[in-house]
């Protein structure tokens, strides 16, 4: 902590300007970490809403693009401009679904399958926290998970 005039309400204990220092840090590291994954993603030639969509897609098990709307949470309008993507890319195909051969269900190739694999380490690696140690990275976790009440959105980078 510094000492005289340069000191900020942070620096004096102030509850009010501690909080306020802290979530500006917060949401500092966010944008830091939301742009080296963007990057990243960038590199493997996705958007962050493709890498999700393929990381909710379960490779063992073919599933209907309406399934995939719902666990993205969005309209199947979005899903299917996704999918066009993916599926031009040949990270999913788009198979007749032998049950109901009116719905299509989309597969993970076995270049989605090593691309999903990238993405998962894009989402789950930062450079802003190498520095840590173990122990510190583990604090920071149990510290986070505290202030966000246990709320992880993303699933990829954990499942």
């Amino acid at each position: 902590m510094t000492q005289g005039a340069g000191r900020t309400q942070a620096d004096r204990g102030d509850r009010a300007g501690l909080t306020g220092e802290t979530v500006r840090r917060f949401l500092h590291v966010a944008d830091a970490i939301r742009h080296d994954q963007e990057a990243a993603l960038g590199a493997l030639g996705l958007t962050p809403a493709a890498a999700r969509a393929l990381c909710e897609l379960d490779p063992d098990r073919p599933s209907p693009a309406r399934d995939l709307a719902v666990r993205l949470a969005c309209d199947r309008s979005n899903v299917t401009a996704l999918v066009d993507r993916l599926e031009q890319a040949g990270l999913v195909t788009r198979r007749v679904d032998p049950i109901d051969r009116r719905q299509k269900t989309l597969l993970v190739t076995d270049e989605g399958r090593r691309v999903r694999e990238r993405v998962r380490e894009a989402l789950s690696g930062s450079r802003l926290l190498v520095g840590l140690t173990v122990e510190e990275l583990s604090t920071l976790r149990e510290l986070v998970e505290k202030v966000s009440d246990g709320d992880c959105p993303q699933r990829c980078a954990v499942d």
